[in-house]
């Protein structure tokens, strides 16, 4: 069985994480997005890798199979962005997507954010379930911070308790 290895992104996967996370995006879903459209992964050390927040990448032999990052949104809040693995890596084999959630929490705890946040598509139904059962509540969207950074593709929102 392949060993999974969650560790803090650095620029030197930069391209498999882009190409990981819009394949997944356009190719496995259809979504009309572009990476002119997502300029936060062009720049992921300073968008994501400042104050309270990370990002993150699963690792199965030194290629990238998954992504996650919180974004520090103030005021002890942070947003569930980029959560990505890769389809031939998902489910309850290897667990890739729960300890990717394992270790943003986890994050999350130590660093003293109190909810968290996301957004997702129509198209995500298997992540809306996989969040739910991780203690996820969907929310209206009136409900999200003022400083959540909402996706235009996004429909559904969901609010996780951390330390509250």
């Amino acid at each position: 069985m392949n060993h999974v290895i969650i560790e803090p992104y650095t620029d030197f996967h930069k391209k498999e994480v882009v190409d990981l996370i819009l394949g997944i995006q356009t190719g496995e879903f259809g979504i009309p997005i572009t990476l002119a459209a997502q300029p936060d992964l062009e720049a992921i050390p300073t968008f994501y890798q400042t104050n309270k927040g990370n990002f993150w990448i699963a690792k199965v032999e030194d290629k990238v199979i998954g992504t996650i990052s919180l974004l520090d949104i103030g005021n002890q809040q942070g947003a569930l962005r980029k959560m990505f693995v890769d389809k031939n890596y998902r489910g309850k084999e290897l667990c890739v997507g729960q300890q990717l959630l394992a270790t943003l929490v986890a994050w999350a705890k130590r660093s003293g954010i109190r909810e968290i946040f996301l957004g997702t598509t129509e198209k995500f139904t298997r992540a809306q379930q996989f969040y739910e059962k991780n203690g996820f509540q969907e929310i209206p969207k009136q409900e999200l911070p003022r400083t959540f950074p909402v996706m235009e593709v996004d429909i559904k929102f969901y609010r996780l308790l951390v330390n509250g």
